[in-house]
């Protein structure tokens, strides 16, 4: 039949030249007079264009209106399902349902909860959805770009033209639709945006778009996340009773690309990973790998902290339900998995989150809130409820479409202070004319109390550098509502004063001494981490002072002295084997260094300590309250030691450590402990097994009836030199061990230390 144009001719110009920001109003199907059917379509590929109606086979030619590719054709009755049949200039023909025949797929109340920033699961509405409509299979899209003129779909199946796509704008919050039929799962999409302001325009990734192409490519590709078999319903359901506060908990923070590599130097793939890295760290004793960010981005060298898709997990190691079944097989091991998520900033990056519907959409257009001067990103808006409502939708997409069990979040004093990193004058105060950003504090309280909620069990960490008060403490205390936080003070004291020669530890006691005047104050994680061996710092072996023996002494010392202090424990990659190189995220950990004994003792120390954390209720239950820790020697700054008990809920369960940071073998160290008996040293630093000199107490000592320090009993000990001795109350033997002096004085004081092999 002819074609009858009911559109003015100014809708058609706006329609070819990209610009047309109502397409539902022209192209589709359209009541028009004597009852009839408009339908029109926008097909620059087409030489002729047919229509279809699914009901009768009917065929109608449709009528070229303009040589663009805009058809026309008006069929008789009512509202019908229908095809399309194109015939292209290069002679192929296809046949395609029209996205301008389908309603709109989200609600009101979609629109609504999108609008208020409560939507919590946005990411099931927004981004790119494999759906089927009145048996049509497609994809549906959607986007928030409330400045936007236009928006258009684009990819290969319309050759990457914007006039081929234009979405539906919901009026009255910015966000756009359209459900293309045909497309599926590998489709390769982006969003072309055309602005109000300054006629920009840009071709833009999906801020929710679940995968992205393999860098350094980095479209947008439509994928699937359901369907995967998971196996690990016994740890989600073990993870939702047990308390995190009074667990072991180890973590081995780990970069994907360079724990271990191939041959050929290519990355592992999740799956490989899964396979390799899941068993070392299951032998090693750790109980959670903390993976640095896994969120695609666009550079190796910014080891994933330059976030351009939040919601999809980097491309360079494989597919999602890749990343599915890395996760999963941690679970299955009893290992947790930890992810490092970046809601501070993102990077400046032109076809992701920047600038994107021509204004500053998720930051502040005033560089003085909206951009991070050390790192040349942007500074997330968290006034806008649709930026609160991306990111917390984002903690929560992790947590359930990948099982994570925590979020580690960076750099979260960059987003509490509105003058971090800045000078006077180069920051806005808030309406109280302080320097606290209200707006982000809002958006923590309601991210930690969120995802508690959502996910009982689940972990949020916190690396937060300043004496920020109660970040780790619930927020109806008028905490921030994190579990842990980083304990920033006690990794640079330490450092500092594992950096001093042995001479003059004497005058830096106060490192040590002084975590324990705040350690109780928040939910603190010791983290020795990525951080601290990059950027020239040296690795933890090389910060270590004196020569070559004593650094491994010393490294051991260090993560004794680590693991029996209260708090939970966390190691970078790399630190378990003493890797003497500075990490690079361009090659893998020297694992040829485990040839060496050196090496392999350090390796042997750190499974152990692991054991012994899992083991012990002493260094678990109390890692945040006085009542898990006390000194028996704090003073004694002219000889470098440091003794002091780890308790357990059962007063009678309890660990001596003693530590001796200088290299001089200490005899007839005496201190003073709560209980007669035999104490069993299940744990010394020096044994050979470790890469020691085998300085030790013969397995263990008598208590002699001297009082010493606050005690009526107190035992004489050897201390080796940079060594840890950790010693048990063996009490089901006590009763048949010799008492008194006789009870050591016949043993060697330079019997091997224990090994626990």
């Amino acid at each position: 039949m002819s074609a009858v144009t009911h559109v003015h001719p100014d809708s058609i110009r706006d329609l070819l030249n990209a610009t047309h920001g109502d397409p539902f109003s022209v192209l589709g199907a359209h009541l028009v007079p004597e009852d009839q059917l408009a339908i029109r379509a926008l097909r620059p590929t087409a030489k002729t264009l047919t229509v279809i109606v699914d009901s009768t086979d009917e065929r109608f030619e449709m009528t070229r209106s303009r040589p663009e590719g805009f058809f026309e054709v008006t069929i008789p009755g009512g509202q019908v399902l229908y095809h399309f049949e194109e015939a292209t200039w290069d002679g192929q023909t296809r046949t395609f349902y029209d996205p301008y025949e389908f309603s709109a797929l989200l609600t009101d109340y979609d629109l609504y909860l999108l609008g208020e920033g409560k939507h919590l699961y946005s990411y099931e509405k927004l981004g790119a959805h494999v759906t089927e409509i009145d048996g049509i299979k497609g994809v549906n899209f959607a986007v928030w770009a409330p400045s936007a003129q236009r928006v258009s779909v684009v990819g290969e199946f319309n050759e990457w033209d914007a006039r081929v796509h234009p979405m539906r704008l919901h009026p009255g919050n910015g966000v756009w639709e359209l459900f293309i039929p045909g497309l599926g799962e590998g489709t390769v999409y982006r969003y072309n945006v055309f602005s109000r302001y300054n006629g920009y325009r840009a071709d833009k990734s999906d801020p929710y778009g679940f995968l992205m192409e393999k860098r350094p490519q980095n479209a947008s590709v439509v994928c699937d996340l359901s369907g995967y078999q998971w196996g690990d319903e016994a740890w989600l359901e073990a993870r939702q009773t047990q308390d995190p506060l009074t667990s072991a908990w180890s973590i081995y923070e780990v970069h994907a690309g360079s724990w271990k590599r191939k041959e050929d130097g290519a990355w592992l793939t999740y799956r490989e990973l899964a396979d390799a890295l899941v068993p070392y760290v299951k032998d090693m004793g750790y109980t959670h790998i903390e993976l640095m960010p896994i969120a695609e981005h666009p550079l190796d060298e910014s080891w994933g902290y330059q976030v351009t898709g939040y919601y999809a997990a980097t491309s360079r190691y494989g597919m999602p339900k890749d990343f599915m079944y890395f996760v999963d097989q941690c679970h299955q091991n009893n290992i947790g998995v930890i992810l490092d998520w970046v809601p501070a900033h993102f990077p400046k990056d032109g076809y992701a989150l920047s600038f994107f519907d021509g204004t500053h959409l998720y930051s502040h257009a005033d560089p003085r809130r909206g951009e991070h001067p050390d790192w040349g990103t942007y500074i997330f808006n968290y006034g806008r409820n649709e930026v609160r409502n991306f990111l917390i939708s984002n903690a929560l997409f992790w947590l359930r479409e990948y099982h994570i069990d925590g979020l580690r979040v960076d750099a979260v004093s960059s987003i509490l202070y509105l003058d971090f990193s800045r000078k006077a004058g180069e920051w806005l105060p808030n309406q109280h004319g302080g320097r606290e950003n209200l707006e982000a504090i809002g958006f923590l309280h309601e991210f930690n109390a969120v995802v508690h909620a959502e996910f009982p069990g689940a972990v949020t960490i916190a690396e937060e550098s300043t004496s920020w008060p109660m970040v780790s403490r619930p927020i109806y205390l008028g905490g921030l509502g994190f579990t842990f936080k980083w304990n920033m003070g006690w990794m640079h004291d330490t450092l500092d004063y594992m950096k001093l020669d042995p001479i003059f530890r004497r005058y830096g006691h106060s490192h040590v001494t002084f975590s324990l005047f705040y350690a109780f104050s928040e939910n603190f994680v010791l983290s020795l981490s990525h951080d601290e061996v990059v950027h020239l710092k040296g690795s933890l072996v090389q910060k270590m002072a004196g020569d070559w023996w004593q650094k491994f002494a010393s490294l051991r010392l260090l993560l004794a002295y680590q693991y029996t202090h209260p708090g939970k424990k966390l190691n970078f990659m790399g630190a378990e084997i003493a890797q003497w190189r500075e990490w690079s995220e361009m090659r893998q950990l020297d694992w040829d260094l485990l040839v060496y004994p050196t090496h392999t003792g350090i390796q042997n120390w750190v499974r152990d300590l692991n054991r012994l954390l899992r083991a012990e209720p002493a260094l678990q239950q109390h890692d945040f309250d006085l009542a898990g820790f006390q000194w028996i020697e704090v003073n004694d700054n002219e000889n470098s030691v440091f003794a002091y008990l780890r308790l357990a809920d059962d007063p009678k369960d309890f660990l001596v450590v003693a530590l001796n940071f200088t290299p001089v073998v200490r005899r007839g160290y005496r201190i003073g402990v709560p209980e007669a008996g035999f104490y069993k040293e299940i744990l010394n630093s020096d044994s050979t097994y470790y890469g020691g000199s085998d300085v030790g107490n013969g397995g263990g000592l008598e208590t002699d009836a001297i009082p010493y320090h606050i005690y009526q009993q107190s035992l004489k000990l050897t201390l080796p030199p940079l060594g840890a001795v950790v010693f048990k109350l063996e009490r089901s033997a006590a009763s048949e061990q010799p008492t008194g002096d006789a009870a050591h004085g016949e043993r060697d004081a330079d019997d091997a230390g224990s090994a626990a092999s």
